[in-house]
């Protein structure tokens, strides 16, 4: 850093200005912003979450609310109207907030309040996947990826457009935040992103001819009590045909509403049976209270 052209000071040529404020879009800004809306919110009742920093918990007596923080944009879901509308005050004094209302839109997502609880998509980003593909008009297909095939990573041409395989395979992967249908297909294409052939481009515009005919899907959360913590997970047997390492999923549900999903491919060469694996995964979800129903 350096003294700015026509604000030089003669007598201390090598001094710079230090700053007490994060400048926007510098590397250094997102953390120091968190770190000043923490410590405000630890001062009027909030604590973090020990699995998610950006989520803020609000206990004291019968009142309960949660704060998400996704750099500006915040959720705040509160036990009674009274606490949300102290809550907010109580931020709007510290920093200059504004009230979007009812939650309806956040990240992407489409929120939509109706009889049964929430319901949440991603249609707008899956038209814009779609255009962005130029495959806007095209013909639906009723599943996303033909069950009778393996991708291969040495199979066939390379594709021509790495970069456009990439880009629509990056933007699938956000889109999988509510569309568990798609999860495990869109692993799959992600693990030929370094090396893209004309089969997995193939692979890939079938997600997407499935993705034109469910363009208003998406998980429903219902209203109901949430007692049970419910997780149900089941690995292939070597399914991968380059490595034959296997690919593991899982689902969680708390109450009747369907939580977290994932599709991964383990990092090791190992044989499955339902018994171990069973075993394992009963040992690494007591770690952290969960449990396990089959």
């Amino acid at each position: 850093m350096h003294q700015p052209y026509g604000f030089w000071d003669s007598s201390r040529p090598d001094h710079v200005c230090l700053l007490k404020k994060s400048l926007y879009s510098l590397k250094q800004a997102p953390c120091a912003w968190y770190q000043r809306f923490a410590v405000f919110a630890a001062t009027i009742g909030f604590s973090n979450s020990g699995s998610d920093n950006s989520l803020f918990v609000y206990h004291h007596g019968n009142h309960k609310g949660y704060l998400l923080l996704y750099v500006d944009d915040i959720i705040l879901v509160t036990s009674t109207d009274a606490l949300r509308t102290t809550l907010m005050n109580l931020f709007s004094c510290e920093f200059s907030t504004k009230d979007l209302d009812p939650l309806s839109y956040f990240l992407g997502i489409s929120v939509t309040s109706n009889a049964q609880g929430l319901f949440l998509s991603q249609q707008t980003c899956a038209q814009d996947i779609l255009f962005r593909a130029d495959m806007k008009h095209c013909h639906s297909v009723h599943t996303p990826i033909d069950t009778n095939s393996k991708l291969s990573a040495h199979s066939g041409k390379s594709y021509y457009n790495p970069t456009e395989y990439r880009s629509l395979a990056g933007a699938l992967q956000y889109l999988t935040f509510t569309r568990p249908d798609i999860s495990f297909f869109v692993q799959q294409i992600c693990l030929h992103m370094h090396d893209p052939k004309e089969c997995h481009m193939q692979a890939l515009r079938r997600i997407l001819r499935y993705l034109r005919g469910t363009l208003s899907h998406g998980p429903q959360l219902t209203k109901g009590p949430l007692a049970s913590l419910v997780s149900y997970t089941d690995p292939d047997w070597g399914g991968c045909p380059n490595t034959r390492r296997s690919t593991y999923g899982y689902c969680v549900f708390l109450g009747n509403n369907l939580v977290s999903w994932s599709s991964k491919r383990q990092q090791t060469v190992a044989p499955a049976s339902r018994q171990n694996t069973e075993g394992l995964l009963t040992r690494s979800l007591n770690l952290v209270g969960f449990g396990m129903y089959f």
